[in-house]
Parts: structure tokens; sequence; C-alpha cells
């Protein structure tokens, strides 16, 4: 499977996600993004205005968070996160489900959760972040069902980049398995080289979520 630096860049959430960051490191992935044709720029709440006003007319898309890393806001905070987001020029927003009422396999819970915020988020790209590494395979099926039932839904995705695990090939194959063609899968947390963007790709992934979308595009060169 061969791409160009063009067909990657536009399947990638150029991400920095980092607690210790500053602002001039916001401010360079907005540069790159527009640079290289990113996706989208991927950031926490508070940098969502900045990088609307960065971006503006530029065609990356501005993608928030919405209860992360751990997703057991309660669901009104989130519905408040996800809406104030989209106010200040949010046009993606992933959003970490109910871990804890999904561990429970309270179904009713979870699937009120997700879609309460995804009423918010009708008229944008929406994202559900499972956080895989927690979850069994009956687990991950499950909540993949529940994102089939709710059609704001967007894209269903692997993880955060914060757990002890990030995507693995096996668990997008899953997640698309149960999907289909009906949403799409976002592969994210451990993706930093092409080996990487490639088997995930190959595992049905659409978009990936890297901080390393500069050195996955440079290794076209090598």
């Amino acid at each position: 499977m061969n791409f160009t630096k063009e067909e990657i860049a536009k399947t990638i959430d150029h991400t920095f996600l980092n607690p210790d960051g500053r602002m001039a490191d916001i401010e360079k992935l907005c540069e790159e993004a527009a640079e290289y044709g990113f996706a989208s720029v991927a950031i926490a709440p508070d940098f969502v205005e900045y990088a609307a006003k960065k971006l503006a007319g530029t065609g990356v898309e501005i993608d928030g968070t919405v209860g992360f890393p751990l997703g057991y806001n309660t669901t009104a905070a989130k519905v408040f996160e996800a809406r104030e987001e989209i106010e200040l020029g949010a046009t993606e927003l992933d959003m970490v489900v109910n871990i804890v009422a999904v561990k429970d396999h309270n179904w009713n819970k979870v699937k009120d959760d997700i879609q309460q915020v995804a009423e918010v988020c009708k008229d944008i790209t929406f994202k559900v972040i499972f956080e895989t590494c927690y979850l069994t395979e009956n687990e991950i099926r499950k909540l993949a069902e529940i994102c089939l039932e709710i059609k704001e839904v967007d894209y269903i995705k692997t993880s955060t980049g914060f757990g002890p695990e990030g995507a693995t090939a096996e668990n997008v194959k899953i997640m698309k398995e149960v999907v289909g063609d009906q949403k799409k899968v976002k592969a994210a947390g451990g993706v930093r080289t092409l080996a990487d963007y490639k088997k995930m790709i190959e595992a049905g992934a659409s978009r990936i979520g890297s901080s390393s979308g500069l050195k996955i595009i440079a290794e076209l060169d090598e």
C-alpha cells in the first residue's frame, strides 16, 4: 500500500495534548497543519478559540476534546463543554465515553451519555473515544453497536493516548467489523511511524490521531 505525503496528511489529526505544553507549541502545531495540509489540529478545549482564528480559511479542521481523558465527567458537563467549544470554533469533537459505565455494563447510561453530546454535535464531525485498552472484545463490540444506533456519531475512536496502551490493529479491525461502512474508525495512541500508520489504515481506520505526523510523512523520503 503506497501513499503520497498529501494523502497521508489528509487523514491525520495533527495532535498536541501534552500537559506541560505552551502556547508556542499550539502556534507551531497550527502552522505545521496549514503547511502540510493535515486534516485537523487535535487540541485541548482551552486552545480551540486560538486555533480557530489562526487556521481560518486554511481548510484545517479544529478538533477539540470532550470529557478528556478519563470520560467520567457528568453528561451535563460534557454537553456544556461540547457546546462551548463549538461556539469557540470547534468543527470536530472527540468525546471519551463513560468508561466506568461501560465496565459496569450500564448500557443505558452509556448510550444516553453519548446521545446527549451527539445532539449538540449534529452539525460538526463527532467522534466517540472508547479507550480500548480497558475494554474486553465484547465491550468494544457492544459499544460500537451502540454508536451505530446514534446517527450523529461519525467516527468511533480507539484511544486517548493517555491510557497504558493505544491503538492496535486488532481493535481497529473489531471496531470496523461492527460498523462497516456506516461509521468510520479513528486510530489514535502510539501511531508514531509510517509502518504504524499503514497497519492502522489496512486494519480499517480512516483517520489517524498522532503527534508524529511530520515524522510519518518524512519517512516517505527515506
